[in-house]
């Protein structure tokens, strides 16, 4: 049935450099990129309109000593943002080579993710590259984490995730709910290349770049063109005691031209999306026994061993969202650029949990008087808004720079629930709640400059920049008479609230000096200084309850709190030195300090989401992260294989915990901590490789395994839930020791693109004492195995189909919620 449902190791040169900058008053923009792209994947045959040379993309030097002359293969490697090229690996990505970056790279194509990935949603695009892995639970999930390979899925502020000029991670938080990437603004129409940048080695990014960085771009057009896409999936499911079918259906269009000096973009995506179960319902201190009067109690344990009775589904979601993009870019000049990019989202989403309960007294579904079946029935809407702009100038000169400004604004976000159920029986409760976001907003402006003083060949290329940030929360919950039809302050009583701000300002500077051509040292550092404010907390007392059984009042004190103001200044050297052995081989040597500062919902948001009950901590220290790495590759025409050996130790590492509290009715509900850990550490391997025309023509193979020691150096302040525990020497919560992915693409003509890939990521912790050792139950973090894939046909030259399948052997695992299972897809695209 279908659901209805070195720290002053600056050369002298750079010196120089900052302070005639800072004379010359011309910066630039936020997030590193060069003059958008002008290729699209579009079918016609005709020659794209030329551009002028002089707003092309950015060539700039690699790391390789190769003379002048060959610098064009750096400017196609960037042409179109590799939209029509089906190989990115090879490639420099733009922002690397307008800014000579230290960071090593790996990217992937819009062709490539168009021929190998079961596209549905925009982080879909990472799935395969090396040590990432995206937490997406469901189709259009909007609680999606990026986990990098010493990082993982509750650390959503430790990547930085740019689309063009925008900055989406949502740096309010650090967390899996509400401070996740913002990927649905992005069509998936709109993607032209996607590149990460491993390690916090760049001066240009805050200390946020931690776990690395992820640029989007999206495929600005030369000519007229519009595609269109259809795409549904569909996910059999049977876990405890919920048995269904979850359809999906997306529908996704994208249309742009360039006329002259003005080109645009415009996109659209629509989802209408049914789910899985998210969470589970569960009770008990007794296996098998379920709340007083009951049957259908389903026997289960929790990860720490202890009883999780499984008594009906949690948050069972029907999704529906529209997003929508613009992107404007016009040649002021030859030479400069100006782009303007909108963005809005809207979300429209119902849950309406599903009970295995059974009353003995009248033979009835019943609830069993559990009132996390409440905090799991919503109704959520939201509406957010983004709006970037940017100036770029792309001289090759002496002197280019980059001014940009960003903003995301939450317009609408409510979340409506009802206070508890009824007593007897399936209902709830009259009265309820209303949990506000709207009016959390952020901002994000960056002026840069790039300064040649011996030419853009020359030895010393010089960068630096200016940063400022503001993150605004705004996150009052109010009571309210009637849970699903009230205003927007419900009767005007607070139950909770959490205010507050933070603020960074930065400078930066850096320079890549190429001693000899084929030795390459780049220096750089950036100081920041970093203050949260006018933190303020409401959290009220239950004090009575007034009113009839169907409809309780409680009756409340409210308790509020000024929380202390916090700041901290602080300077992160930055070095790395690339040695070019031959044309074919590179080694390189990378180290980083960075601050990565608590983010405004870690400081002092508390809330109750999806019976999930989280409470902030005001008194955060900045985390201290220090970062090296050692860099072997070895690159072929056709593919490449890279050794990279990496050790990490982080000062006052903040971590959540979430462990389950028993309420007075005897149900569990969820409940996460923040805290500093002292001290945490973590070293390992990674190796990547990719291969084209292994063994017969048009085969290619493409890989990476990477492995984790991960431990907690020191955490005095740790108290266990199980007696007599500790944290210290334990592995670090949510990294996984081993992770890898492998996969072969055979490609026996320009139509035919048949793919095969798996995916596995061993076993992680999510208790500081790793006391969490039971697997494939709710809350669990189970290791797991899945492979894809994908048949992709290239009917004439505007049509193509792709038939897939995520998850073929249908393996059931948990990462706190349960995943999916075997999802079968079929998408139609038309090219126009």
């Amino acid at each position: 049935m279908l659901p209805r449902h070195a720290r002053c190791g600056v050369s002298v040169v750079a010196v120089q450099a900052a302070l005639l900058a800072s004379s010359s008053g011309v910066f630039a923009q936020s997030s590193p990129r060069e003059l958008p792209a002008v290729t699209v994947d579009a079918p016609a045959t005709a020659k794209p309109k030329p551009r002028k040379p002089a707003v092309q993309t950015a060539g700039a030097r690699g790391n390789s000593a190769k003379p002048v002359a060959e610098r064009p293969a750096a400017v196609a490697a960037t042409n179109g943002q590799g939209a029509d090229s089906a190989r990115a690996s090879l490639d420099q990505p733009a922002a690397v080579a307008r800014y000579q970056l230290p960071q090593r790279s790996f990217s992937i194509t819009a062709k490539q993710v168009d021929e190998t990935i079961n596209l549905k949603d925009p982080e879909d695009a990472v799935k395969y590259m090396p040590s990432l892995f995206v937490r997406k639970r469901n189709d259009g999930d909007n609680q999606a984490v990026l986990a990098t390979r010493s990082w993982g899925l509750n650390s959503s502020a430790r990547t930085l995730i740019y689309y063009d000029d925008l900055l989406i991670s949502a740096l309010i938080g650090n967390n899996n709910s509400g401070a996740s990437p913002k990927w649905n603004l992005i069509s998936p129409e709109a993607i032209g290349r996607v590149d990460f940048l491993n390690g916090p080695f760049a001066a240009a990014y805050p200390g946020n770049s931690i776990g690395g960085v992820l640029l989007i771009t999206s495929k600005m057009p030369d000519k007229p063109f519009a595609v269109a896409k259809e795409t549904v999936s569909v996910m059999p499911w049977n876990q405890y005691g919920t048995k269904d079918t979850y359809v999906t259906s997306q529908t996704s269009a994208a249309a742009g031209n360039r006329d002259g000096n003005l080109s645009w973009l415009v996109t659209a995506n629509h989802l209408d999306s049914y789910q899985q179960p998210l969470t589970y319902t569960t009770f008990g201190t007794v296996f098998g026994v379920g709340p007083a009067n009951t049957t259908g109690a389903i026997g289960a344990w929790n990860r720490t061993g202890g009883v999780a009775n499984v008594i009906g589904t949690g948050a069972l979601a029907h999704s529906q969202q529209t997003s929508g993009n613009l992107r404007v870019a016009y040649d002021i000049s030859p030479l400069v650029q100006a782009t303007y990019s909108l963005g809005i989202w809207n979300n429209h989403q119902t849950s309406d949990p599903q009970t295995y309960l059974t009353s003995t007294l009248n033979g009835q579904p019943t609830f069993g008087g559990q009132g996390a079946f409440a905090s799991n029935k919503y109704t959520w809407d939201q509406t957010h808004l983004s709006n970037a702009v940017s100036l770029k100038s792309d001289t090759k000169g002496v002197f280019d720079f980059d001014l940009s400004a960003s903003s995301y604004n939450y317009l609408q976000d409510t979340l409506l629930n009802p206070f508890t159920v009824t007593p007897t029986g399936v209902g709830y409760s009259l009265n309820g709640k209303i949990t506000r976001n709207d009016g959390t907003n952020w901002q994000n402006a960056d002026a840069k400059g790039i300064w040649r003083p011996f030419g853009i060949d020359g030895p010393h290329e010089i960068s630096f920049g200016i940063h400022g940030d503001r993150y605004r929360l705004e996150n009052p919950v109010y009571l309210s008479s009637v849970w699903y039809a009230t205003s927007s302050t419900g009767t005007g009583q607070l139950l909770t609230t959490g205010v507050g701000e933070t603020r960074t300002g930065a400078l930066w500077l850096q320079d890549a000096w190429k001693i000899v051509p084929n030795l390459k040292l780049t220096l750089g550092g950036r100081l920041e200084t970093w203050r949260s404010l006018d933190g303020f907390n409401i959290n009220s007392n239950p004090t009575a309850t007034s009113g009839i059984p169907a409809a309780p009042i409680p009756v409340f004190v409210a308790v509020p709190k000024n929380q202390p103001g916090l700041n901290s200044t602080n300077f992160s050297p930055k070095a790395s030195l690339s040695y070019d052995l031959s044309k074919e081989w590179n080694v390189t040597a990378s180290f980083g300090e960075s601050y990565r500062y608590p983010t405004v919902t870690e400081l002092y948001q508390n809330i109750t989401v999806a019976g999930v009950a989280t409470f902030a901590n005001p008194n955060l220290k900045p985390e201290q992260d220090f970062t090296g790495e050692l860099n072997v590759e070895r690159k072929w025409n056709d593919g490449r294989v890279r050794l990279t050996l990496f050790k990490e130790r982080t000062n006052n590492a903040i971590i959540s915990q979430t462990t389950n509290v028993t309420n007075s009715t005897g149900g569990q509900t969820p409940t996460t901590t923040i805290g500093n850990v002292d001290a945490i550490r973590m070293q390992g391997v990674e190796l990547s490789a990719d291969k084209d025309d292994v063994l017969v023509k048009g085969l290619q193979v493409f890989g990476s395994v990477t492995y984790v020691d991960s431990r907690i150096l020191s955490d005095p302040t740790f108290v266990g839930t199980i007696g007599g525990t500790t944290a210290t020497g334990k592995r670090v919560p949510n990294v996984p020791e081993w992770r890898s992915t492998v996969g072969v693409t055979y490609r026996p003509n320009d139509n035919w693109a048949y793919t095969v890939a798996g995916r596995y990521t061993g076993k992680q912790y999510a208790t500081l004492d790793n006391t969490d050792t039971f697997a494939h139950v709710y809350q669990a973090f189970d290791p797991f195995l899945v492979f894809d894939m994908k048949i992709h046909y290239k009917a004439t030259q505007n049509f193509a189909f792709d038939f897939g399948i995520d998850n073929i052997f249908n393996a059931q695992y948990f990462l706190f919620h349960p995943f999916p299972g075997r999802t079968y897809v079929l998408a139609g695209k038309y090219t126009f």
